[in-house]
């Protein structure tokens, strides 16, 4: 059992990362246009757009149904490693996979944050013009992060920008790290309870 449930984690994650790809190659526009892409959307598309259906997450030219679906992936490949490595099921272990769980979503989340803010650091640093695709989606969604992170971390004092994408940058970081190392220890012992 615990070989099925293993091969069935690591297909999870594999098609986690076949939407990635998907989606980072669906920022280049044209380049979608080859035969292996064309395959992969085949692959990917109807598992997201059952997530576009259902939760209609579409906020301008930017569609957030990939991310959702890559989430809700993760939540499965969670689920199926503490029943793989724990091979029981008590309230200890229900409990190690829900904080797991939300925080495969969170750890997803601010993964993919600090991605497009060191994309946003690259551009400005290298004055990238902002206007191409690419970059529009970057600065789409970093915009608003910025803000909103800026606002947590400095009130309503007015930073220099580059500052303000480094900080909040590292900041994510710091979370997305000391997360990492936390949560699953602590679900680790929330496992072992003799509940």
């Amino acid at each position: 059992m615990k070989l099925i449930i293993d091969i069935l984690a690591s297909a999870v994650s594999l098609y986690s990362i076949l939407i990635f790809v998907r989606i980072i190659i669906s920022w280049f526009g044209r380049a979608g246009d080859s035969k292996p892409v064309e395959l992969l959307g085949r692959i990917t598309d109807p598992y997201i757009d059952w997530w576009r259906k259902i939760l209609n997450l579409r906020l301008g030219f930017l569609d957030l149904s990939p991310l959702v679906a890559i989430a809700a992936l993760s939540v499965v490949r969670t689920i199926l490693y503490i029943v793989s490595t724990y091979e029981r099921i008590s309230i200890g272990t229900v409990l190690a996979v829900i904080l797991l769980s939300v925080w495969s979503i969170v750890s997803f989340i601010l993964g993919f944050c600090i991605i497009v803010l060191v994309l946003r650091i690259f551009a400005y640093l290298t004055n990238r013009d902002i206007y191409t695709p690419f970059w529009k989606v970057v600065e789409s969604i970093s915009q608003p992060l910025l803000y909103k992170t800026n606002r947590l971390i400095f009130g309503n004092k007015i930073e220099n920008y580059l500052k303000g994408i480094i900080v909040s940058t590292l900041i994510m970081t710091a979370i997305w790290i000391g997360g990492g190392f936390i949560m699953p220890a602590l679900a680790n012992l929330l496992a072992k309870l003799p509940l």
